[in-house]
């Protein structure tokens, strides 16, 4: 039987109601596809900082987050405030590229700097991981919250219910939808999750240091030693920085939104914003996984740990809110996904296949691969539950497949005479080892947590890509344009604007006082 009450239910259904207006206004006249992608590119910063911190904050951070807490303790909020480091190091070296070279897509960024390869070999990726991962994870975790409050519910029907609506309103508004809808999201989100930290923290009597006497300190610890199963000292040095700058610049539905700001400035005024929201999770989202720790002593799964807190300890009406707040989190990462996978189908794919499309067309197309990419991932989203849990899922394939892309991309920013050809080879063999190391350490034979294999395969891709420039010599040469946005990379410091330094300035200390707070 439900745990809802007619007031839930009310609160859900409003919020449904206002997220399908926000989608109707965005759309009504705007039916070209730089309007369906880009938004075209008229974004300002607080709607671009909010929409960032939505679409990454999404069901499956809501419910793998305070799963791993409650699981290993709250290391695994060194992934939130090291996003920050991340987009303050975007802000300063890439955001100047993006701007500049006036792309649409990442992959197009790839085809500039090296060729068509380049291009296709990370399209191809990103629409791997954003399909499987960030799609499928969003749609089993929303699918889970749902069939924990409605018991009856098939997880298969709510995923596909689930993706067919976000699919509708994101298909008719585009990115223009998607960010305003963000917006309203982002804030459902915070307070949804706010309301619920201070529930859980009020059976300890608002006393931190209550807290510290009932968990143990490791639970409380963001710096763990190097056999920590959740993220150890090395691990945060090495693979989370290279995860995460794989997530924040070169992740398509991510950097989508940056690519849709009206100019550098709003760019980067948006990551400052989007770096200053993602220090809040460490508090509302990992600290009640771990304070349920003694609340909750006995839950089969940790992923049960979150709707479980909520169906356990909310008042009457108030689970409607955060439910609300569930959906909010669950649908904004599910938009920029279907958006972003679509933009990369139509833009990479078809567009070149089909250069005589104009952008009536292109929109067209892109408005049907959201639904097929929207199909494939509500198809997939219920398998996820056969893992051993959904954050270490995401990470973990993250941390194999995105380290050899990270050092291609920074080696094509700052290394000028890497070529083509070079690139590509040092890329495969970067893959190539990856794989190597995923079946030696899932099949015990090696034992390295995936968070340090990342920065060993990154590494490695660079000592490959080294290798293979030295063997081409100057047969692989760059051309000029490609030497162009190399030297663009190296400028982009001057081309940061004053309050965006300053407010660079305000995260790295908020944050090194965090870390130094919890370490």
């Amino acid at each position: 039987m439900s745990s809802l009450t007619i007031w839930d239910f009310i609160v859900i259904a409003a919020y449904f109601t206002v997220t399908a207006l926000i989608g109707w206004y965005a759309a009504r006249g705007r039916t070209t596809s730089e309007d369906l992608f880009l938004a075209g590119r008229t974004l300002g910063p607080v709607a671009i900082g909010f929409s960032l911190f939505a679409s990454n904050i999404s069901s499956d951070t809501l419910v793998g987050l305070p799963g791993a807490a409650y699981s290993t303790g709250i290391s695994a909020a060194n992934y939130e405030w090291m996003a920050g480091i991340v987009l303050m190091f975007t802000a300063l070296f890439v955001l100047p590229v993006l701007m500049r070279a006036k792309v649409t897509t990442m992959p197009e960024l790839m085809e500039r700097r090296f060729d068509a390869r380049l291009r296709k070999y990370l399209s191809v990726i990103t629409l791997l991981l954003a399909i499987l991962l960030d799609t499928a994870g969003t749609l089993y975790a929303g699918g889970l919250i749902v069939t924990t409050f409605i018991p009856g519910l098939n997880l298969w029907l709510v995923c596909a219910v689930l993706a067919l609506f976000t699919a509708v309103y994101t298909a008719l508004g585009g990115l223009r939808a998607v960010v305003w809808t963000d917006v309203m999201q982002a804030i459902v989100l915070l307070t949804g999750s706010a309301l619920m930290t201070w529930i859980i923290f009020g059976h300890f009597d608002h006393s931190w240091s209550n807290v510290r006497e009932q968990l143990s300190p490791e639970r409380l610890s963001l710096i763990r030693p190097l056999d920590d199963p959740g993220v150890p000292w090395l691990g945060l040095l090495t693979g989370l920085p290279i995860v995460g700058f794989y997530y924040w610049t070169m992740n398509q539905y991510v950097v989508q939104r940056i690519l849709g700001a009206r100019n550098l400035q709003a760019a980067g005024r948006a990551s400052v914003f989007a770096a200053l929201l993602k220090l809040l999770p460490i508090f509302i989202m990992t600290l009640p996984g771990a304070m349920a720790v003694p609340l909750l002593p006995h839950l089969d799964h940790p992923d049960q740990v979150f709707p479980t807190m909520v169906k356990t300890f909310t008042p009457t009406g108030l689970t409607g809110l955060i439910l609300a707040g569930l959906i909010a989190a669950l649908m904004s990462t599910l938009s920029a996904t279907l958006n972003s996978s679509a933009t990369l189908l139509t833009l990479d794919f078809v567009k070149p296949a089909r250069p005589h499309l104009d952008d009536y067309q292109l929109a067209r197309w892109g408005r049907i691969f959201t639904f097929v990419v929207a199909l494939i991932a509500a198809l997939w989203g219920p398998m996820i539950q056969y893992f051993s849990g959904l954050w270490t899922y995401l990470q973990q394939v993250f941390a194999f497949v995105a380290s050899p892309l990270v050092a291609t991309f920074l080696m094509g920013l700052w290394v000028k005479q890497l070529g083509s050809s070079a690139a590509l080879r040092g890329l495969a063999c970067g893959h190539a080892l990856s794989a190597l190391l995923f079946v030696l350490i899932e099949t015990g034979l090696l034992g390295l947590h995936f968070t340090i294999a990342g920065g060993v395969i990154c590494a490695a891709t660079a000592l490959f890509t080294w290798g293979w420039m030295k063997q081409l010599g100057s047969a692989d040469r760059p051309g000029k344009d490609d030497q162009r946005i190399t030297l663009i990379a190296k400028q982009g410091l001057e081309r940061v604007p004053r309050d965006v330094l300053v407010g660079i300035v305000v995260v790295l200390i908020l944050t090194g006082v965090i870390v130094w707070f919890l370490r």
